[in-house]
């Protein structure tokens, strides 16, 4: 079965649920609309043969899993997790100025690439593989999340369960611009930084200990995490009350991004380690979201040369990159399995006004992702 043949005959139906689904404008952070996305993509598993089960949230969008699983299946560890989100950083009322329009080979709108390509591409390899009666090696499980660009424990809890399920993971994320999966991507850190101090009269400020001043000291201190595997970004930053009141609080919140869970320990080491630059003053460092990174492994890397091999019968080539932003593919390789992400469509302009995708990739990681779905 030619399946880049079997895609580009059905380009057109592919681009028209694309559409629909942009049309859904779906930002994180309103329940309502991620709901509606969400609903709609279930409708759209259901009729190719999906079982769903929805996880109510109070929070956030609802979470759903659905199960693709034809025929008789060896037993139940024999399974492949598919991560996918439906929500997008775009607020509702974007299309007014950013359409979704076709230009030559380009395809633009607000979370075409970011990713309800993704989507797409999902509905149509499980719907060839329903329609044509392939039956897949393994159980499909996959996991739409709601709320991925935001993170929330929940769905990390609920991925994390999925995985330990399954035997490999294939995410739907973008590809790196120039078609490249993501074997490696960066964990994340965010931590508050907390100081106390004690106030006083600004004309006596002997008396006090100015917490602005020990947190710009902290701040200062923060370049022993950087190296060039590790970054650290101030965010924000706050506290005082007036300009004649040394300031009894302060705070900042910090972004720390790393390669390997072994440089986010000694990052956290160092902060919570961190000693007081000025007598009396104290310290408390919160860690308020940690994303593990994306490491490459032996398992990883047998798993991206098996999908090489499928590739190259399609007559495609892949290549192997890293991205310093994570995803959900690195929450499900942390509990310990080989995951290939980066498997959606090329393109450009991530979380910005320029979003676009390019249609032959759209069709072309359509064709392997079904490969990949019915030969792993």
């Amino acid at each position: 079965m030619d399946f880049r043949l079997y895609f580009r005959s059905r380009q057109g139906e592919m681009v028209h649920l694309l559409k629909q689904l942009v049309a859904l404008e779906s930002p994180s952070g309103d329940k309502k609309a991620v709901d509606a996305c969400a609903a709609f993509v279930v409708r759209e598993l259901k009729r190719v043969g999906c079982r769903t089960a929805l996880h109510p949230q109070k929070d956030i969008g609802d979470l759903v899993v659905a199960e693709f699983a034809p025929g008789k299946l060896k037993d139940a560890d024999d399974e492949i997790l598919v991560l996918s989100h439906v929500d997008t950083v775009w607020p509702v009322g974007k299309l007014a100025t950013m359409p979704f329009f076709v230009q030559g080979h380009r395809l633009h709108g607000p979370g075409v690439l970011d990713m309800k390509a993704g989507l797409v591409m999902l509905v149509h390899a499980l719907r060839s593989l329903h329609s044509l009666n392939l039956k897949p090696r393994k159980r499909i499980t996959v996991v739409l999340n709601t709320a991925e660009e935001t993170g929330h424990p929940a769905a990390t809890e609920l991925i994390r369960k999925q995985a330990r399920r399954a035997s490999l993971v294939l995410c739907l994320e973008p590809a790196l611009p120039g078609g490249a999966l993501k074997l490696e991507r960066k964990g994340r850190l965010v931590a508050r930084l907390d100081v106390r101090g004690r106030a006083a009269h600004a004309g006596t400020p002997e008396k006090g200990v100015n917490a602005a001043e020990e947190l710009a000291a902290q701040i200062a201190r923060l370049k022993r995490l950087r190296t060039r595997e590790t970054t650290v970004n101030v965010g924000r930053i706050g506290g005082g009350e007036a300009p004649n009141i040394v300031a009894e609080s302060a705070w900042a919140l910090l972004d720390v991004r790393f390669w390997k869970a072994a440089d986010r320990d000694r990052a956290l080491k160092l902060l919570r380690d961190s000693a007081p630059a000025l007598r009396g003053a104290r310290l408390k460092v919160t860690v308020e979201s940690a994303t593990p990174p994306l490491e490459k492994t032996k398992a990883s890397e047998r798993l991206f040369a098996q999908a090489q091999e499928i590739a190259a019968g399609l007559g495609l080539a892949l290549k192997a990159g890293k991205a310093g932003g994570g995803s959900d593919a690195s929450i499900a390789a942390g509990v310990g399995i080989p995951a290939l992400d980066g498997l959606g469509p090329d393109g450009d302009g991530l979380h910005a006004e320029n979003e676009h995708l390019l249609l032959p990739s759209f069709v072309e990681r359509t064709a392997l992702l079904t490969e990949l779905l019915r030969s792993l």
